[in-house]
């Protein structure tokens, strides 16, 4: 402990790069809290460091309080707004375009299922489609295969 107020503006800046690291790397940013702490821990650091606020646990304690409250207040709504920009189109993935051959007729209500990748599939349509078509999936959802006759 001794230690690590002897050297407290180089500890404040580590715990800050570490919570930083955790907030970022580990929690993929889904907190802010992390974030905000961890900046003021480093801010309050390198204040410590230049020697504009003194370098004693409440000072510290008290620096880390008020830098995290008015870096709350001012980047709450910009970080808000980046991660509320989510793309609303689905994922493409290996499945979609895979064709195969139907081994037998394929309707709205039948219950046909189809081996594919170490899976079975379901196979689902919204045309009658024959056995003996080519067919290619242009949608799948767990378990399921939305297929059209391929053209």
């Amino acid at each position: 402990m001794e230690w690590f107020t002897q050297n407290l503006a180089q500890s404040l800046i580590v715990i800050g790069l570490v919570l930083l690291a955790v907030e970022i790397a580990i929690l993929g940013f889904s907190t802010f809290i992390l974030f905000f702490v961890g900046l003021a821990a480093v801010f309050a650091g390198v204040l410590m460091f230049v020697g504009v606020i003194p370098e004693t646990l409440m000072s510290a304690a008290l620096a880390v309080g008020l830098i995290t409250a008015m870096d709350a207040a001012l980047l709450w709504k910009p970080l808000k707004n980046l991660q509320s920009k989510v793309d609303k189109q689905p994922a493409q993935n290996d499945l979609i375009g895979h064709t195969f051959m139907l081994d037998e007729d394929l309707n709205p209500a039948s219950n046909i299922e189809y081996h594919y990748s170490g899976i079975q599939w379901k196979l689902k349509s919204s045309k009658c489609i024959p056995a003996g078509t080519m067919v290619k999936v242009v949608k799948n959802a767990v378990g399921i295969f939305y297929v059209e006759p391929e053209e």
